[in-house]
């Protein structure tokens, strides 16, 4: 190659070697930090957002079918019809009023059969089996309570709070459970940081377990535009539930002492199967004029918990569940089942904290023979070869210059 063409690829080697620097260290960074959806950036100190996390959980296929956006129900496809879904060669279940039912196996998680068991009804005071699932892990049972004026004037069903400390968390979580106690929803979502809290704990909990046919709007499971439940999702609550040990002991209590402003009085469990059937654990029961009779519970046989949820039932239903209990105590083991409780997502890997400011690395003092200069530089810090690259453009050029210019005066 000539002297006459050095100059311009100097140039362009040079300019190749500083446009390109920054793509590299841009490609450089992203690789080293791993997929963006999950990082903490070392200049963000809130880390990821939750919209990060969801992203995270989807991408991993923690999210149930119904959080994905996909269209087979959580549990089973079988589970997405309406009619009444039974196992082939079985007899069907007894005949019951209520619109809506699921029997599932507590301990397999199997369902046995089910009728609509993804329709959305209103679940009265059924959905505070999710309120305390979600509270009893938040709050210390020890805790003396003040109930709020709103509180203790909550519409419909009430144990009769007053506003003095007399009442302990654990107190009010028998109350909620036993006398269905309204008042006490309210003191306890209040005891939590407040109602807005609280709301938001329960959806973020029914979310955990699958539950996404389930939206609470009150902690007591009045009726409130927007708030619904399914039977599917009442088993999956109570299954829950019944592997927390406060909470088996709260809805099986059949009588207890509350406390009052001279002394105490007796109440006892709406959960009428409790004295009528035998293996009854409980869970709970529910009714509105809007919503109708609403119910989940629980027995156990034989060292077998089989699980009856029903919804929107328009009349006495207490031997109609009886009969449903006695058909999945029948059947359990003896057929495919037609669909699935499925489990909780599990709780995310940790993320990794943000990385923290560190102290300077120590100067290397300088020895003998040694550039005082050189010894203060970083050891990743050198010179660019861009500047190289640049240096010689240049040297080519001035030499073309020199060459062009010795021609001309010759």
């Amino acid at each position: 190659m000539g002297i006459k063409h050095l100059a311009p690829v100097g140039v362009l080697l040079a300019a190749t070697t500083f446009l390109g620097a920054p793509a590299q260290a841009r490609t450089a960074g992203v690789s080293a930090a791993g997929s963006p959806a999950l990082r903490a950036d070392a200049g963000s100190p809130a880390g990821p957002s939750s919209a990060d996390l969801l992203n995270h959980l989807a991408g991993a296929g923690a999210l149930g079918p119904h959080a994905r956006g996909e269209r087979e129900p959580v549990g089973g496809s079988r589970l997405a019809e309406r009619g009444l879904i039974v196992p082939s060669g079985v007899k069907a279940p007894p005949k019951t009023a209520a619109k809506a039912y699921v029997i599932a196996d507590a301990e397999t998680g199997a369902v046995l059969a089910a009728k609509d068991a993804h329709g959305r009804y209103l679940p009265a005071s059924t959905l505070k089996a999710l309120t305390a699932l979600t509270l009893i892990p938040k709050l210390n049972k020890n805790r003396k309570i003040r109930p709020s004026t709103r509180a203790v004037n909550e519409e419909g069903s009430a144990v009769g709070l007053v506003t003095k400390p007399l009442y302990t968390v654990d107190d009010l979580f028998k109350a909620l459970m036993l006398v269905s106690g309204n008042d006490c929803a309210m003191a306890l979502a209040e005891a939590n940081g407040g109602l807005a809290v609280t709301l938001a704990d329960m959806n973020a909990e029914a979310k955990r377990l699958q539950a996404f046919d389930t939206v609470a709007k009150t902690p007591s499971g009045l009726d409130k535009p927007g708030q619904s439940s399914s039977a599917y999702d009442l088993a999956l609550i109570a299954r829950a539930g019944l592997a927390n040990a406060d909470f088996r002991r709260y809805i099986s209590t059949k009588t207890d002492k509350f406390p009052a402003p001279k002394g105490y009085y007796e109440i006892g469990n709406h959960n009428k199967l409790l004295w009528r059937y035998k293996g009854m654990i409980g869970v709970k029961n529910g009714w509105t004029s809007k919503a109708l009779g609403s119910f989940v519970g629980a027995a156990k046989r034989n060292g077998h918990t089989i699980i009856v949820s029903i919804m929107r039932h328009d009349g006495y239903f207490w031997e109609e569940v009886a009969d449903l209990l006695d058909w999945g105590f029948a059947n359990r083991g003896r057929v495919t089942p037609v669909g699935q409780l499925v489990d909780p997502i599990p709780e995310p890997t940790p993320l990794p904290a943000p990385p923290t400011a560190s102290a300077p690395p120590a100067v290397p003092t300088p020895g003998p023979g040694r550039n005082p200069a050189a010894a203060t530089r970083p050891a990743d810090e050198g010179i660019p070869i861009g500047y190289y690259v640049l240096g010689a453009g240049l040297l080519g050029g001035l030499l073309w210059l020199a060459y062009g210019l010795r021609r001309r005066f010759r």
